[in-house]
């Protein structure tokens, strides 16, 4: 039976990671190949004439752009305070004495629940959550740059040009998305301490999310029929 447990672990956990993967690698493709049909393609186009043209009137708009931008800021502190939190809490479960484990060793289909898996469990969360954690805020030190640099009055001499706050904006909205993602394949594995059964049905389940929160259905727009056929 325990060999049985852990072979659900070893097949049914990495199979929905690798299912997420794949998504993603898919969605990245077309972010490349079709980026109007999607939503970080369209908002990577909006983002390279958002800047200029905030630069060009910076006067006139100054108090958009600090807004805009710290919107951006607080929702990735929120989500690198959210991560860190949790990682304190993995931690503080996995230090205390109070056994957690024992009341799900005698559920049917719970995966192994033995010293080694429960370890290996708490670990992959806390590097999970650590990765969203540093991608936030790598992401917080970008837009903090580009919350400093746009302001700045353009000079065709000046290395601070509207390609270049374009360039870290992009960044650190790349990370803050990245960081999302991160934060999102950690939620389903936190069922993984109920078993392995739950964690590959929730992969399953963000998948169509994920779809329809990805891309756009713009058909109807002249200028992107040709991507659409």
């Amino acid at each position: 039976m325990e060999c049985r447990q852990y072979y659900l672990d070893a097949m049914l956990v990495p199979l929905g990671v690798l299912i997420n993967i794949a998504y993603h690698a898919w969605l990245c493709h077309k972010v490349r190949t079709q980026p109007l049909t999607t939503f970080i393609g369209t908002y990577s186009k909006a983002q390279l004439l958002w800047v200029p043209a905030i630069m060009k009137d910076i006067d006139k708009r100054n108090i958009l752009a600090v807004q805009t931008l710290r919107n951006t800021i607080m929702g990735s502190t929120l989500m690198a305070t959210t991560s860190i939190l949790l990682c304190a809490g993995l931690a503080a479960v996995k230090s205390s004495t109070y056994g957690v484990a024992k009341p799900l060793n005698d559920t049917a289909d719970n995966g192994g629940q033995g010293e080694f898996m429960v370890l290996l469990k708490h670990v992959t969360l806390l590097i999970t959550f650590l990765l969203s954690f540093f991608s936030h805020s790598m992401s917080i030190t970008f837009l903090n740059q580009v919350n400093n640099l746009i302001s700045t009055l353009e000079d065709p001499k000046s290395i601070v040009t509207p390609e270049y706050v374009s360039h870290l904006l992009e960044k650190g909205c790349c990370l803050n998305a990245a960081g999302n993602r991160i934060f999102y394949l950690a939620l389903p594995l936190l069922l993984w301490f109920f078993g392995p059964l739950l964690v590959f049905l929730c992969f399953l389940a963000m998948v169509p999310l994920l779809y329809n929160h990805d891309f756009l259905y713009q058909c109807g727009n002249p200028k992107v029929n040709h991507i659409c056929r």
